[in-house]
């Protein structure tokens, strides 16, 4: 029977990144692959100029996402005032400078990134295959010690308690997150899968770009997403 190593996200603001356009950070009501494998490489302690270790982990990703407590969406409104003197830091790992004309810095930089406060979801994921390194185990291990600090999506966002929730063998994706602590017992919580042709027909379809190319440094493709409601018990 395949085993799952189970994750608890809950914290007082989460930002699981979606599709952007602009300079509006719109989020996700859960987690997509990248998220996940962004979030295991830095406690595994990867940095981010090994690719190919980073797009190998998402490749093994298996998983599917409970939400316990949808929370309550919000905007942050973000200004700042830029000079062509200011220089920042990129993921390439050197500071980055500034063109354009003088002219080009008398406005303020504005910017709108959402979050979500107050959600709680638990993630059930397997690796294929099983028996590679990393393993279940050593993503258990990094969780209960990581090497870098964690975060929901963005830096403002730190975790309310331990993420690991443990190994838990089951049938499927649906069998692992119905075993999994419920943070607010609700009598039918909202699902997440992967699409499969088992899946009730009748659940919402959905359509994500939630993969990154980590060898280019950006997202590409998409693929189909189930959303319903979990069997009652």
């Amino acid at each position: 029977m395949p085993c799952f190593l189970l994750i608890a996200l809950e914290g007082p603001m989460t930002a699981f990144g979606a599709e952007a356009v602009d300079a509006r950070g719109v989020v996700r009501d859960w987690p997509g692959a990248s998220l996940l494998t962004g979030l295991l490489a830095n406690a595994l302690g990867l940095m981010r100029t090994e690719a190919e270790a980073h797009q190998r982990l998402q490749e093994r990703l298996v998983f599917g996402v409970r939400i316990d407590r949808p929370g309550s969406r919000f905007t942050d409104f973000q200004t700042a005032v830029l000079s062509r003197d200011d220089r920042g830091w990129t993921t390439r790992g050197a500071p980055e400078g500034r063109a354009g004309g003088t002219a080009t810095y008398g406005s303020p930089h504005i910017r709108e990134r959402d979050h979500i406060a107050d959600m709680a979801l638990t993630v059930a994921l397997r690796l294929e295959p099983a028996e590679e390194v990393p393993t279940l185990e050593n993503l258990g291990a990094a969780l209960d010690q990581p090497a870098r600090p964690l975060f929901l999506g963005r830096k403002a966002c730190p975790p309310a308690r331990p993420l690991n929730g443990g190994l838990v063998e089951a049938q499927d994706l649906m069998a692992a997150l119905a075993r999994a602590t419920v943070f607010d017992p609700a009598p039918r919580p909202i699902i997440v899968l992967p699409d499969d042709p088992e899946i009730d027909p009748q659940w919402e379809r959905l359509v994500v770009s939630d993969r990154r190319n980590w060898i280019s440094g950006v997202h590409a493709g998409s693929r189909v997403f189930r959303r319903g409601r979990l069997k009652e018990r």
